[in-house]
C-alpha cells in the first residue's frame, strides 16, 4: 500500500488585498463673494440673460452715472461692493457692458430706470378738472397742463383717471407696459384718499368697510381706514383701497349713508401727493420711480 502521507496537500495563496477604490475627486467648494449683496436676487434662466457683442453697449458705471446714480468713481465702487444687479445676476467686476435699452439694473434691489426717453410726472389735478387730454366743449382738462411736453414730442398718458369734482394725484408716464401694470387689478396698486364727508360718521362704518360692502358692480373692501376729524356735522377720513372701479370711493360711501363732499387723492403706490400744489408737475425721484416699477414686478 503506497504511504500518501507525505503527499504535498496544494495549499491557497495568500489573498491580496484589494486595492482601495479610486476615490472620487471633490469639486472645490464655491467661493463665496464676501461683497455685500444687494437686496433682492431676481435669479433668471441663462436663456433670458442678455449678452451684448463685445466692443458694444456702454460700460455699466458708465451708465449708473447718466442716471443719476452716482459719479462714475462712486457707481465703480457700488459695483465692486456687489451692489448692483444686471438682469438678475451681481455684477462686482468692473468694465461690463451692457445695452441700457434692454437690459434691467438694479442698485440695493431698487430698479434703476436707465432709458433716457422715458418720462414719468406727478400732477395734483385741480378740482373741476376733466381728466382728457383734450376736451371738445373747451373745458379745462389735464392735457392743458402737459400740453408744452406734449407739444415738444413727448407721448404721454395719464394712469388711470379722476373725475372731475376729484382732485389730487394723477401719474404720467409714456411707458405702456408701466401704466397698464399700474391700472391693472392684479397687481392690487394701493390708491389712497381723504374724503370729506357730509354727516357725523360713527367709528362701526370702518369695520363695516373692512369686512366688505356689496355695490351694483360687485363687493369692495377697503384696504385701510381712519376716522381723521369730526366738526361742524362733517367728517374727514383716510380711505385706501386698491379698487380701480368708476368712482368707487364717492358709490361706497354712499352705499353706507355718508356722500362724499370733497375727496383729494394723496397716494398711488409709493408715490405721495405732499404738498404739491393744485395744477403744477413735478418729475418723479429716481428712488420713487425705481420703487414703482418695482411694485407692479419691473
Amino acid at each position: 500500500m503506497n504511504d500518501r502521507s507525505n503527499d504535498a496537500v496544494p495549499r491557497k495563496k495568500p489573498s491580496r488585498p484589494k486595492p482601495p477604490k479610486p476615490q472620487k475627486k471633490q469639486a472645490p467648494s464655491t467661493i463665496i463673494n464676501n461683497a455685500k449683496p444687494a437686496k433682492h436676487q431676481y435669479i433668471e434662466s441663462d436663456t433670458k440673460r442678455r449678452h451684448v457683442p463685445r466692443g458694444e453697449g456702454v460700460r455699466l458705471q458708465k451708465v449708473l452715472a447718466q442716471a443719476g446714480v452716482a459719479s462714475r468713481r462712486a457707481a465703480e465702487e457700488l459695483i465692486a461692493d456687489g451692489r448692483v444687479e444686471v438682469d438678475g445676476r451681481i455684477v462686482t467686476e468692473q468694465g461690463n457692458r451692457i445695452d441700457p435699452d434692454v437690459a434691467i439694473v438694479r442698485v440695493d434691489g431698487t430698479r434703476i430706470v436707465v432709458k433716457e426717453e422715458l418720462v414719468h410726472l406727478a400732477m395734483n389735478k385741480p378740482r373741476g378738472w376733466q381728466c382728457t387730454m383734450s376736451d371738445d366743449l373747451g373745458r379745462p382738462c389735464v392735457g392743458d397742463i402737459v400740453s408744452e411736453r406734449v407739444q415738444a414730442g413727448q407721448r404721454l398718458f395719464h394712469v388711470g383717471r379722476l373725475d372731475a369734482d376729484t382732485e389730487g394725484l394723477l401719474l404720467f408716464t409714456n411707458d405702456g407696459d408701466l401704466a397698464h401694470r399700474l391700472m391693472h387689478p392684479s397687481f392690487e396698486v394701493s390708491k389712497t384718499y381723504l374724503a370729506t364727508l357730509f354727516g357725523t360718521i360713527p367709528r362701526e362704518v370702518g369695520k363695516q368697510l373692512r369686512s366688505g360692502v356689496v355695490l351694483d358692480d360687485g363687493p369692495v373692501k377697503v384696504d385701510g381706514y381712519s376716522l381723521l376729524d369730526v366738526s361742524e356735522g362733517k367728517s374727514l377720513v383716510r380711505i385706501t383701497l386698491h379698487e380701480g372701479r368708476k368712482h368707487i370711493v364717492r358709490r361706497l360711501f354712499e352705499k353706507v349713508g355718508y356722500p362724499v363732499g370733497r375727496l383729494v387723492r394723496t397716494d398711488v403706490g409709493n408715490i405721495a401727493l405732499g404738498d404739491q400744489r393744485p395744477g403744477t408737475l413735478r418729475v418723479l425721484g429716481r428712488g420713487e420711480i425705481g420703487k414703482l416699477y418695482e411694485s407692479v414686478g419691473l
